[in-house]
């Protein structure tokens, strides 16, 4: 008797971005100009605490605090952990420790990395100084890790006016998350249907709802769901936004309209891109159905069938 094949393990590399610009204040614009400076400003709080990284608002009062002082470039390790795997794009490639560092003259401390030969070397109090990037363009990662330091605490704080030549006035915040995802196996079957032009959805046997895409599960009564349930091809519209701004890598001139569509038999909405009908007339009620690309895994859109709207009884409960 010859062994079914197994089925293939679906896998895919997926990015979550969201870069944004920001402007910064004088707090912050004075912080990372420094940075590039080799200098580490903090501001002192309405209670007279030096706050390193500064704040532009006193995090007890919520007052505005401006006083600039300058710290020192060396300081103690408060509490730490080890980091035996660094990851793409963490300040070292090699092991190292997350610190927390009271610089002198602070009241608080910074997060950042030492690099130490091993776990065994760092210890909470031990003294270390900051090891500058040989580049340097006005950002956190000016300061390329912490090393150890076997010399005495610095000065005390001192005042500093923040002013420094081409300050630093606005940065590019980058988010992003690089994971593999891979679907199980009520997923996997719902993109080999999209595949074949077909969505395929599954009944939960207690309370019978279709659930497209399929969970695998019942998320209401708890239990597998593994009765397969084609579905549409066309649906109603439930609800739906105009969007006005253009994403990046994204080939679709704006405005165009996204939408919750419940696909006939399903018994919650999906959503998809309407398109063949001008946005101003996209309503809830449309009756839609999916437009394919050669080659596509899955509709690139939704478009009106020409048949009457659908009552609003009918799709009520699926807004």
């Amino acid at each position: 008797m010859t062994a079914a094949p197994t089925p293939e393990v679906l896998r895919a590399p997926l990015v979550v971005e969201f870069p944004f610009t920001r402007s910064l204040g004088p707090v912050q614009s004075a912080f990372l100009t420094g940075l590039r400076e080799r200098v580490v400003l903090g501001v002192k709080t309405t209670d007279g605490k030096v706050m390193v990284p500064p704040a532009e608002y006193d995090p007890v009062t919520a007052e505005e605090i401006r006083d600039l002082v300058e710290v020192g470039a060396t300081g103690t390790v408060t509490t730490w952990a080890w980091n035996a795997d660094p990851r793409p794009q963490q300040p070292l490639a090699t092991p190292f420790a997350w610190v927390l560092v009271r610089l002198d003259g602070a009241d608080t401390a910074l997060l950042h990395a030492l690099d130490a030969s091993g776990p065994e070397a760092v210890r909470s109090g031990m003294r270390v100084r900051i090891r500058w990037a040989a580049e340097r363009t006005g950002a956190i990662t000016d300061i390329a890790c912490f090393e150890p330091y076997e010399g005495d605490a610095a000065a005390a704080a001192a005042p500093h006016d923040g002013v420094f030549a081409d300050a630093v006035t606005g940065i590019v915040a980058e988010a992003r998350l690089d994971y593999v995802y891979s679907p199980g196996r009520a997923q996997t079957a719902y993109i080999n249907g999209l595949a074949e032009r077909r969505t395929v959805g599954e009944r939960c046997p207690s309370c019978h709802k279709v659930y497209v895409p399929p969970r695998g599960a019942c998320p209401t009564c708890g239990v597998a769901t593994t009765d397969r349930v084609e579905v549409g091809p066309a649906g109603t519209v439930t609800t739906y936004c105009i969007v006005n701004i253009k994403a990046r890598n994204l080939d679709i001139d704006v405005p165009y309209v996204y939408a919750h569509i419940a696909l006939d038999g399903a018994g919650l909405a999906l959503h998809g891109r309407i398109g063949g009908i001008p946005y101003d007339q996209v309503r809830m009620g449309l009756r839609v159905e999916p437009v394919w690309t050669e080659g596509g895994r899955y509709p690139d859109h939704y478009r009106p069938t020409g048949e009457p709207d659908a009552d609003y009884d009918v799709y009520k409960e699926l807004i």
